[in-house]
């Protein structure tokens, strides 16, 4: 997994940015919310009593590391009715896996950045 195998789902100028292009600081944000996700990922389930508090919370931190798409789908979800609820979740479920996808890119690439200093 490389830069070329990012798909566009996060925009790390978001990050970078936010993070004075400081690789460690970066590394450290982008495992915090892969820990994020892991965390309440599984409780993206409409019949879960916290869905909505976990898409919150996955919300914020998607748009702190740029993951714009899915901070937007994120907001959709979270206000909307319950009986769309479970389709919501799949979306979510969907946008998040990308994002994820290119974290892990993103993330393999600054290792590898480290390795050459």
């Amino acid at each position: 997994m490389a830069r070329r195998d990012l798909t566009g789902a996060v925009d790390f100028t978001v990050l970078e940015a936010m993070t004075g292009g400081m690789d460690d600081v970066t590394e450290e944000v982008l495992g915090l919310f892969v820990q994020q996700a892991a965390l309440w990922s599984s409780l993206l389930d409409a019949a879960s009593e916290g869905w909505r508090d976990a898409v919150h919370t996955i919300r914020g931190a998607s748009a702190g590391i740029g993951a714009r798409d899915l901070a937007a789908i994120c907001a959709e979800v979270e206000h909307g009715e319950q009986a769309a609820a479970s389709a919501g979740m799949e979306r979510v479920r969907t946008a998040l896996d990308a994002a994820l996808s290119d974290v892990a890119a993103y993330r393999h690439e600054l290792a590898l950045r480290s390795l050459k200093v």
